[in-house]
C-alpha cells in the first residue's frame, strides 16, 4: 500500500467515524481501532526494511550487537508507548494515556542505564587519573 492509499484510507474512516460518533460512539472508536490496526499492519513490512537496513548498517560500523539490539528495543519501545497513548486519547481517557507514555518513559530508562554505563566508563577511561 502507498502513501496515496494509506491517506486515502484515513480520510475515510475520518468521514465515517465523524458521522458515526453523533450516533453510536462505541461503533465509531471500534472502526477508529480497527482503521489504526489495518493502517499499522500496512507499515509493518516498510518497518521490517528499515530494522534490515540499521543492522546492515550497525554490523558495517561494527557496533557491538548488544548496544545496537537495546537502542532498536528503546525505539520500539517509544513508538508503542506513543501509538497506545494516542489510542487511549482518541478514546477521551488523558489521564490513562499520560500514564502510559510515562511507563513507556520508564522502560526506555530502564534499557538505556547499560548504555549510559558504558559511555560514562568510557569518558572516565579518556581522564588522567580518574
Amino acid at each position: 500500500m502507498d502513501i496515496i492509499q494509506i491517506v486515502s484510507l484515513g480520510l475515510v474512516a475520518t468521514l465515517l467515524i465523524l458521522l458515526l460518533k453523533e450516533y453510536k460512539s462505541s461503533v465509531a472508536f471500534l472502526l477508529l481501532l480497527f482503521t489504526v490496526i489495518i493502517l499499522f499492519l500496512t507499515i509493518l513490512d516498510q518497518v521490517k526494511h528499515i530494522f534490515q537496513l540499521l543492522s546492515y548498517m550497525a554490523d558495517k560500523a561494527q557496533v557491538e550487537p548488544m548496544y545496537f539490539k537495546t537502542i532498536l528495543k528503546i525505539i520500539g519501545i517509544a513508538y508503542i508507548a506513543e501509538f497506545g497513548a494516542q489510542l487511549i486519547r482518541d478514546a477521551g481517557l488523558n489521564s490513562l494515556a499520560s500514564k502510559v507514555e510515562l511507563a513507556g518513559k520508564l522502560f526506555i530508562l530502564m534499557l538505556a542505564i547499560p548504555i549510559v554505563t558504558a559511555v560514562i566508563e568510557t569518558i572516565l577511561n579518556f581522564i588522567p587519573g580518574a
